[in-house]
């Protein structure tokens, strides 16, 4: 279902604007930082970036960079090599930081804020902080999903809430992944914290394992495996997955009481070796040819909410209208404090 499209990247003209001080008798005016450039240009991503091939040599043609992608893995693991290699950056722009790793990546000082000219107003919402330290791309609601034909032929409610899950009716029927080695079960568990408090949280998961809540370590092995409602037929009818995942699965449905808005955000790492590619190519990600492409390579949003979505989307897709937040503040400061007393209440 992938959507074509050849890119031809339109960037806008960088303007930088030097802070002089008062000038002292004799003394040489500070010259305005010059941002870097270089013939190549390294892209740091997690292990779920895709776009189209063609709109990949889109950009390269435009840019006349020689682009490299590298994917160390899930987004903790790219903020994590982030900060463990500031002195020496593996690249020059990283994609994929969510707003559950965003605190510690702009805390750490690995990335260098930047404010594209062409973010669409429809991103402002979504920004990580005032200074444009980072730039929101996609987003993305995850939430519980439920099979629906399992429920329907045990003439059994779907459950609607977060309370609903730990009822003697819906024992053994929940499969998360971890929130130590997931991405959305890290959002899951914020969701938890945002819905309950801390530290009511770890009550309520408390609930959730005596209710015979199964963990897994990734989405993948939750989804496809374990998940009644996909091709691998699992004995789960509920399991955590995104608000779009039902418009790939007929006969599913997304519990919008139950979601966290995820977004990502791309930004330009500090001491990159090419800060102007950086730039622009994340004005290349804000584009409406890669916005558009989003939906069905990425199973995101586009922050961009003038491109139209897929048809499958418009028909299956929801939007959440109140989905559980956490501000990046408190999601930095209480992450790993959080995911350390889960395992040990959960996992044991």
């Amino acid at each position: 279902m992938s959507i074509r499209i050849a890119a031809a990247a339109t960037v806008a003209a960088l303007v930088l604007a030097g802070c002089a001080g008062t000038a002292t008798p004799g003394a040489t005016p500070a010259s305005p930082a010059v941002p870097t450039e270089s013939k190549s240009l390294t892209v740091i991503t997690h292990d779920s970036f895709a776009l189209d091939e063609a709109t990949i040599a889109g950009f390269r043609a435009a840019s006349g960079y020689d682009v490299k992608f590298v994917a160390p893995g899930d987004v903790g693991t790219v903020v994590n090599q982030l900060v463990l290699t500031k002195d020496a950056p593996l690249g020059d722009v990283v994609f994929g930081i969510d707003n559950t790793f965003a605190g510690r990546a702009i805390s750490e000082g690995v990335v260098t804020p930047y404010a594209p000219a062409t973010l669409p107003a429809s991103a402002a919402e979504l920004a990580a902080d005032d200074k444009s330290s980072l730039t929101p791309v996609d987003f993305g609601d995850v939430c519980l999903n439920a099979d629906t034909g399992w429920f329907r032929a045990r003439k059994l409610a779907v459950p609607e809430s977060l309370d609903d899950l730990v009822k003697p009716e819906y024992a053994n029927l929940l499969v998360v992944s971890s929130p130590a080695s997931s991405s959305p079960g890290l959002a899951f568990l914020a969701a938890t914290v945002g819905a309950k408090g801390d530290p009511g949280y770890l009550d309520y998961w408390k609930a959730l394992k005596a209710n015979g809540v199964k963990v897994v370590k990734g989405w993948t092995e939750a989804y496809t495996v374990e998940f009644s409602g996909s091709s691998g037929k699992g004995d789960r009818p509920l399991v955590l997955s995104y608000a779009s995942s039902p418009a790939y699965e007929p006969d599913t449905e997304a519990l919008t009481r139950t979601c966290f808005r995820q977004v990502e955000y791309a930004g330009v790492i500090t001491g990159s070796q090419n800060e102007v590619g950086a730039r622009k190519f994340i004005d290349f990600l804000l584009s409406a040819e890669v916005q558009a492409q989003i939906p069905e390579q990425m199973y995101m949003y586009p922050v961009d909410d003038q491109v139209e979505l897929p048809s499958d989307w418009r028909e299956h897709a929801v939007v959440v209208d109140a989905p559980i937040r956490v501000p990046i503040d408190q999601l930095a400061a209480g992450r790993d404090g959080w995911i350390k007393a889960w395992t040990a209440a959960v996992i044991g």
